[in-house]
């Protein structure tokens, strides 16, 4: 629950909260994004803004973000539905169940 944010009206999941829980790397995760690209309109998945990033950033007090130099994905409910058919792992499915 504590994974879950709201931006622009949607309550959405970070591309390395997720890739934490489909056990892969954020890179991976967002490679296959972009190979599906198509699979993913603005209602299921959008990257923040610089401005939007630093909330996110401002509201934990830790320095998880590690040497980020982008601005994350965020992914609705319908685009982690959609992830679990693009990241073939067993874990995604495990998560997806």
């Amino acid at each position: 629950m504590n994974k879950i944010y709201v931006f622009r009206g949607h309550k959405v999941m970070l591309d390395s909260d997720l890739a934490e829980l489909y056990g892969i790397e954020t890179k991976r995760l967002n490679e296959q994004v972009r190979r599906n690209l198509t699979r993913f309109p603005v209602d299921f998945m959008f990257t923040l803004t610089i401005q939007e990033f630093e909330i996110l950033k401002s509201q934990n007090a830790t320095s998880s973000w590690g040497g980020r130099r982008s601005a994350p994905n965020v992914f609705t409910e319908f685009g982690v539905l959609m992830l679990s058919s693009v990241i073939n792992s067993e874990q995604t499915i495990q998560v997806s169940i």
